[in-house]
């Protein structure tokens, strides 16, 4: 009886000793790992992105891992760059752009994708619809309708009233999809305003070099400008050219303006990646892509040039500057 008991207490002396070696030998935690998928290099249009995630909670190297893949400007190379990501099985994949969208949607049917901006997701196939995205897409649209783009010409049109021919500089090697919507609703506006419009697709730099003897040829008052692709790449080109043939210019983004452009009209790019991120922490949390509504911009933001504007020879009026959210002396 009392080596029974003996028995017991060794017994139950190893069993104790025993718990925290299985403990210990249970795997550690799945830390769950972003995918980022950019044209552009993700680089600094990351920061507002990741400083949001810390607001939820998710810290970069404890527990959360972003792999992040850029094209560099090369729309060819994204389809490898998003295999690449399925091939690492992770968690969810943020796309910055839409032909990363586009990329990402071709390789993965099962993997979460969160629209960092995209246009027209619901015309190109990306989403059954905005309210019910319905498959394993999501996020937000930086596109409010065809009819915005043309807004931007009638600012132009409002800071240069003499204005009647302008060029219109895209890159059409991501798809013509949602450009004609955007192009076949500013020509629209640009009739009411007795506006003749040049779209010019460009898509290597000797295609840029050449639009500029064309804007010379057909003696183009103004610039408009879908900073995409190879367009952005060489953005301060661009803005050299404009400020050198005195041509005032509209972009789509507000750091073109800082760079030299006159003016630009669009959403706020950094609140929407802000936004991206609480679409990654739901889908981190449970949350399916098919039941997360997306999101259009809400606000838009007018930012001028006012150095741009006297290095033209231009005087903006005041009725202008008084929307401007933004004014750059």
């Amino acid at each position: 009886m009392w080596c029974s008991a003996l028995g017991c207490i060794v017994t139950l002396i190893l069993s104790l000793l025993a718990a925290p070696l299985a403990a210990d030998a249970q795997p550690p935690a799945k830390v769950p790992r972003i995918g980022v998928l950019s044209l552009p290099p993700p680089g600094p249009l990351l920061d507002e992105f990741r400083h949001e995630l810390r607001e939820l909670g998710w810290v970069e190297g404890q527990n959360i891992v972003i792999e992040e893949r850029g094209a560099g400007g090369k729309h060819e190379r994204l389809p490898d760059l998003a295999a690449d990501l399925v091939q690492l099985q992770v968690d969810v994949i943020l796309t910055i752009t839409t032909p990363a969208a586009l990329a990402a949607k071709n390789v993965t049917t099962t993997i979460p994708i969160v629209m960092a901006a995209v246009a027209n997701p619901v015309e190109l196939g990306l989403v059954a619809s905005l309210a019910q995205p319905g498959g394993n897409v999501t996020g937000l649209t930086h596109f409010p309708g065809p009819e915005f783009y043309g807004k931007g010409l009638e600012l132009l049109k409002e800071a240069v009233p003499e204005l009647s021919r302008v060029a219109v500089l895209f890159d059409a090697s991501g798809g013509m999809a949602s450009l004609r919507l955007d192009l076949e609703a500013q020509q629209a506006v640009a009739r009411v305003l007795e506006i003749t419009l040049f779209p010019l697709d460009v898509r290597t730099l000797d295609e840029i070099t050449r639009a500029f003897v064309t804007i010379t040829r057909e003696r183009a008052g103004g610039l408009f400008i879908f900073p995409t692709g190879i367009l952005r790449e060489h953005e301060k080109r661009i803005v050299d050219f404009a400020v050198t043939n005195g041509l005032p210019t509209m972009f789509e983004d507000a750091v073109s303006v800082q760079a030299g452009g006159l003016m630009s009209y669009y959403t706020n790019w950094s609140e929407l990646r802000r936004r991206a991120a609480s679409y990654v922490d739901r889908i981190l949390k449970g949350a399916k892509p098919a039941n997360l509504p997306v999101e259009r911009p809400m606000r838009f933001e007018l930012v001028i040039n006012l150095k741009t504007a006297k290095a033209l020879g231009l005087t903006i009026p005041p009725s202008l500057l008084f929307q401007a959210d933004k004014v750059i002396q």
